[in-house]
């Protein structure tokens, strides 16, 4: 049941994202789902590997947010150089 649920989901995205170029996450979704395929993983070993897989993702935008705050909070800044840190390190992560 749970493989049908994740080959609707892959065969759903394939469908919407068809006129709109891919997103980070579906990419990884294909990338994940394939190399399950190519393992030849059934069941809930599937579901751990895909699992697994998944969360390997670059970080999101909250998290770098986070990180970034937390760096700026810890080196005191504020006003302008706050706001251009904030920038530079959003940019970067």
């Amino acid at each position: 049941m749970k493989l049908l649920h994740v080959s609707l989901l892959v065969l759903g995205m394939s469908i919407a994202g068809q006129g709109f170029a891919a997103t980070a996450q579906q990419e990884k979704m294909k990338t994940c789902n394939a190399e399950a395929t190519g393992q030849s993983l059934k069941g809930d070993a599937r579901k751990a590997f895909m699992s697994t897989c998944l969360k390997k993702s670059p970080p999101t935008q909250q998290e770098k947010m986070k990180t970034c705050n937390a760096d700026a909070s810890g080196q005191s800044l504020k006003g302008d150089a706050r706001k251009a840190f904030m920038s530079d390190c959003l940019k970067k992560k």
